[in-house]
């Protein structure tokens, strides 16, 4: 996994513009699915909802102040309890609000989620938060002599808010970057382990999340590099939320950014290029299930919009890649999906009998070549609105705002609001998205 990728942004999904071969091999020894929709645009109640197979708000996991309560089970558990090693390298996002994440990135509640073997890391945002190690990166920063510059870079960084004039290359060399980092530990966490267990690792890079500071290695590949238009909207019919999130970046800064955000993406191509090289030197790459997702998308100057926090098309849908024995090659799958469906899916993999009581569905028929339709809807949810998405339509209720619809068929880019004009579709979709919502409930 890694953070804020969008579904677009990949070579195997038509983007000329970035280089991801590893992952375009992947996409060619698996499935690609092409309309996997996060369950909350968001960081933690994203991952949350991955952890546990159930929508984010059932937990109230509506913002990055939320945790993944300890009463709750995961999938990590379910795997250690069948017998796997669990190990995890990289950001997890489960307990966010507690800063520390100890020197080893194995404090105390990171074994209560089920990890036998975990390296959490800092995220992005937060290794730059501290001039003190907080996390096993930011010792290995402080190491190298490189934590003081590394945080006083985002600090200036953060002052300027993050994107215009912060999106120059990063301080640190190419091999010290944080996804370089994780990259080399899961590697070496993949030749290293006894092979008398089966084992699940949980790879979660830290890019290409904002700030966009890839290193020089990597932005030098894409200076002049012709990059997609943004999406321009008007913002008619818009919710006030949204409007005033526009952010006044020029077009060239747009490019600049876009730029920045597809050589980080490079960068984790290639330590997921490192990483698959692990499994052929281990002799294990055709025994194992290797599965490529992001936690949600980033809008990167579409609609006038950086960051996430909405439910359009490109920061609710994310890249979905999943690859192994037995499942097709080379296939590209249209089926409505949910992020949280590769809970009960990674579970029916590895042999577990079905979870009762959440909200995820296994996409093991699809996988197996027994059918095509998976979801009729997807659903995404965070502080303040809730989205409900179907092949043809995306209906979003803002509190105390204006509602949205969208025909995705016709309106692509999602610049008309056709909500005054569909009433009909409007009660259709908002009946299903509350059903979608209490379904079960009182059983949990």
């Amino acid at each position: 996994m890694d953070d804020q990728h969008r579904f677009d942004y990949l070579g195997s999904a038509g983007a000329g513009f970035i280089n991801t071969p590893h992952l375009d091999h992947l996409a060619a020894k698996g499935i690609r699915f092409t309309q996997c929709c996060t369950n909350s645009p968001v960081c933690a109640p994203a991952r949350i909802g991955l952890a546990t197979g159930m929508l984010p708000s059932r937990m109230g996991a509506i913002s990055n102040r939320s945790f993944l309560p300890q009463s709750v089970s995961t999938y990590y558990q379910r795997l250690r309890d069948h017998g796997y090693r669990v190990g995890c390298v990289g950001k997890l996002d489960l307990a966010k609000p507690d800063p520390y994440n100890g020197r080893f990135g194995d404090r105390p509640c990171v074994f209560g989620f089920g990890f036998t073997h975990p390296e959490e890391c800092e995220g992005k945002m937060h290794a730059g938060s501290s001039p003190t190690p907080i996390g096993p990166y930011t010792h290995y920063l402080n190491e190298r002599g490189l934590l003081q510059a590394f945080h006083e870079d985002y600090q200036m960084r953060k002052a300027k808010g993050w994107v215009k004039d912060a999106s120059h290359d990063s301080v640190l060399p190419a091999d010290a970057f944080e996804d370089a980092y994780i990259g080399r530990r899961a590697a070496e966490w993949i030749e290293e382990i006894p092979m008398d267990f089966p084992w699940h690792l949980f790879v979660s890079f830290a890019g290409p999340h904002d700030p966009f500071d890839p290193p020089t290695k990597y932005a030098d590949r894409y200076r002049e590099a012709k990059m997609p238009e943004p999406i321009r909207d008007s913002m008619d019919k818009k919710p006030v939320r949204i409007r005033n999130r526009v952010r006044s970046i020029e077009g060239g800064e747009i490019a600049i950014a876009r730029r920045q955000y597809c050589a980080a993406i490079e960068l984790i191509d290639d330590q997921v290029g490192l990483i698959l090289e692990a499994l052929e030197h281990s002799g294990i790459r055709d025994h194992t299930y290797v599965i490529f997702a992001s936690d949600h998308g980033e809008m990167i100057g579409d609609h006038g919009l950086f960051n996430k926090h909405v439910a359009y098309e490109p920061a609710l849908r994310v890249p979905l890649i999943i690859s192994g024995p037995g499942i097709r090659e080379n296939h590209m799958s249209d089926a409505l999906v949910e992020l949280i469906d590769l809970n009960p899916t990674i579970c029916e993999l590895a042999g577990l009998p079905l979870q009762e009581n959440i909200d995820a569905l296994s996409m093991g028929p699809i996988l197996r070549d027994q059918r095509e339709v998976h979801r009729t809807e997807t659903i995404a949810t965070e502080e303040g609105y809730r989205c409900l998405r179907t092949g043809k339509y995306k209906y979003i209720e803002t509190i105390g705002d204006l509602t949205e619809l969208y025909n995705l068929e016709s309106d692509p880019d999602e610049l008309n609001n056709i909500a005054d004009d569909e009433p009909e579709a409007i009660n259709t979709l908002g009946r299903r998205m509350k059903e979608r919502l209490i379904e079960g409930k009182w059983l949990r």
